[in-house]
């Protein structure tokens, strides 16, 4: 039993000396703890409570393992109890650990504050590192600023050395300086002058341009007054004419009254006096031909007969384009609408040809009038009465107007009524046309439509009232110029001729015929091989009428949009166009020839633009406004109305107006 005490005593003290190592191990590392600065949590306190808690509950169980062990023995009673006062010992010192737990928790409560210190002491730190960081991009900055630095200290070294060499110069630039400022005064002298003379200039700009407008209303009130002197002129004229036939009839009564006075018999004071219309009553020879004319035996086709007038022309050696043949032909059908045709152009084109070729191949009489140069009167055109002879003196267009007026003319000359006559009034523009054709042309105005010339108080004012005194209770003879009268007149260019006025070219289809690009010298042998003439009558002449009503709506809506075109060509170029135009410019395209059953209404429409609305343009002051104006037009006709020819020659006017007067004047186009 001895040495198995022995052990049991030998184990015992070892692992009671074991355990009391450990313990003071404990104690120490919690003195070691304690004496630490109070950095550590008091979780991290609490730990190791319940750390030393768990090795002290270890240890009491191994003591109790122990006492177990010995309890047997007696003899290790005196070590147990010494076991004992150690624990006691151990207990002593575990309740000084409680006072230290005390200290401890007071620590955790400063430790607190001390965490809250630290958040604060955080927050600001926070700040300082965001204030670092910008102290550190301004450093990065002022890096960038020394290197910057460093270079401009370079070329700063470099504009040392260049200004050292520069001031050198330094007293010539003071010299360059004060001529600087010399020039500069200069300049500032010279500039107040600029504007001084930009304001003389900007003076004389508006001074340019109120004289340009005056000499536009000048020009306006000079067309006025031409106006008014032409018809102050034609009642000169006219009381001129009539002082001469009171001057006539004055020494006519004298001479009565002397014969008078030598008669003794009453018979022979009231002997029958002669007939004061007997001339006018006379044939002229140009209805006198016409008389033995046959009449066509059926209905013929305008086709037809235009046909018949080319071949005519032809054979007798003429070289007319049928576009200038149906040009003609449809301006004397409107003759309603537009009272004459007046073929415009240089001597030797064949302006007088063309109507009395035409009026040949048609079977219309043909009656020439030259007009002379001394014309200022309406009896030029119609003849006057001689109060010597007490007869009426007509020429031979009154005569041919009496004898073809149904209304007022010679019952004998019925069958002649039924027959168309063209009269050309050739060099109308050799006298003043406005002295002895203006009131002739207002008569063809006023006549009545050709439906209604049948009603006498509508004839009335388009009556021309011959100037022959008659015997008391007799009317005065009064002359209808019919619609079987077709007008058209000739005028050539030159220095002593005459413009045409505005009136006429209102009133008129104007033909102006280019000169020739290419001379003919041959002449054509032989007569025409036309048959015997047939008259056209008056009821064929007005079937190839048309009226407006005979266009379809498709040719009515073209024909509109295309004169609303017109009018806004015209109106930029300082023409404008008015109603009595626009309705002659209908008519003439309703009248164009159909040929096979079609009607060019772009052909008749650019027939118009070259015989209506250009010969309207002479005068036009070109610039670049007017200028631009006829390039529209001239495209216009081009594109929309497929004329070129015509395109091309308004072009070739405006240029050589350009280059020459500066005044547009139409010059004709040619056709070949």
């Amino acid at each position: 039993m001895e040495p198995l005490l022995l052990t049991v005593l030998i184990v015992g003290f070892v692992l009671l000396a074991l355990a009391i190592i450990m313990v003071v191990v404990a104690v120490r590392a919690d003195h070691a703890n304690t004496l630490k600065p109070p950095l550590a949590t008091l979780g991290e306190i609490d730990a190791q409570i319940r750390g030393k808690k768990i090795t002290l509950d270890d240890l009491e169980a191994e003591l109790e393992k122990r006492r177990e062990a010995i309890s047997s023995i007696a003899d290790i009673q005196a070590e147990v109890d010494s076991l004992i006062r150690q624990k006691d010992e151990l207990l002593v010192e575990w309740q000084q650990l409680e006072e230290r737990r005390q200290e401890i928790l007071t620590l955790r409560q400063e430790t607190d504050e001390a965490h809250n210190a630290l958040a604060a002491v955080t927050q600001d730190l926070n700040e300082k590192a965001l204030e670092l960081e910008q102290v550190e991009t301004r450093l990065q900055k002022a890096k960038q600023l020394v290197a910057q630095i460093s270079v401009l200290e370079k070329s700063h070294a470099k504009l040392e050395q260049a200004v050292t060499g520069l001031r050198g110069e330094l007293s010539d630039l003071k010299a360059l300086q004060v001529h600087e400022k010399d020039l500069r005064g200069r300049i500032e002298q010279l500039e107040r002058a600029a504007v001084r003379l930009e304001g003389e200039i900007e003076n004389f700009r508006s001074r340019r341009e109120d004289a340009v407008k005056g000499v536009r209303l000048a020009k306006e009130r000079l067309e006025e007054i031409k106006a008014e002197y032409t018809e102050e002129a034609a009642n000169l004229a006219s009381q001129r004419t009539e002082l001469a036939r009171m001057d006539s009839q004055r020494a006519e009564l004298r001479a009565q009254i002397a014969a008078m006075k030598k008669s003794s018999a009453a018979g022979d004071i009231e002997g029958k006096a002669s007939d004061p219309l007997a001339e006018l009553k006379a044939l002229p020879p140009v209805l006198s031909g016409m008389q033995d004319w046959p009449k066509h035996e059926v209905k013929e086709q305008e086709n037809d007969a235009l046909k018949r007038v080319t071949d005519h022309m032809q054979d007798s050696g003429l070289e007319y384009h049928s576009r200038v043949v149906r040009a003609f032909h449809t301006a004397m059908k409107v003759n309603e609408t537009t009272q004459m045709a007046v073929l415009a152009g240089i001597s030797g084109t064949g302006k007088s040809q063309l109507p009395r070729h035409y009026a040949q191949a048609m079977g219309i009489g043909f009656l020439q009038v030259p007009v002379q140069p001394r014309w200022d009167s309406p009896q030029d055109l119609m003849g006057f009465y001689n109060y010597i002879e007490g007869k009426f003196r007509p020429t031979d267009l009154a005569r041919g107007l009496f004898h073809l007026d149904k209304w007022n003319g010679s019952k004998g000359s019925r069958d002649l009524q039924e027959h168309m006559l063209l009269v050309l009034l050739d060099e109308m523009n050799l006298a003043r046309v406005e002295y002895y054709f203006s009131d002739f042309l207002s008569r063809l105005e006023s006549r009545p439509g050709i439906d209604q010339v049948g009603r006498e108080e509508l004839r009335k004012d388009a009556e021309l009232e011959l100037d022959i005194p008659m015997p008391k209770g007799n009317p005065t003879p009064r002359i209808f110029p019919d619609y079987n009268v077709l007008f058209a007149g000739t005028m050539n260019e030159d220095e002593s001729t005459q413009s045409l006025s505005e009136k006429v070219v209102d009133r008129a289809n104007v033909m102006r015929f280019a000169a020739p690009k290419t001379i003919r010298t041959e002449v054509k042998q032989g007569a025409p091989t036309q048959g015997e003439t047939k008259a056209l009558s008056r009821s064929q002449w007005h079937a190839w009428i048309q009226g407006v009503d005979a266009l379809n709506d498709d040719e009515r809506a073209d024909i509109k949009n295309n004169i609303d075109k017109m009018a806004d060509h015209m109106r930029e170029l300082g023409r404008p166009v008015g109603h009595r135009l626009g309705r002659a410019m209908v008519a003439y395209a309703a009248n164009y020839p159909k040929e096979n059953g079609y009607r060019d209404i772009r052909t008749a429409l650019a027939d118009q633009v070259e015989m209506r609305l250009l010969p309207k343009l002479r005068g036009v002051e070109m610039g670049p406004g007017i200028s631009n104006s006829l390039d529209q037009l001239a495209n216009y006709v081009e594109t929309d109305l497929n004329d070129t020819t015509l395109a091309v020659a308004i072009l070739d006017s405006a240029k050589l107006a350009e280059e020459s007067s500066r005044q547009f004047v139409w010059c004709g186009v040619t056709r070949e």
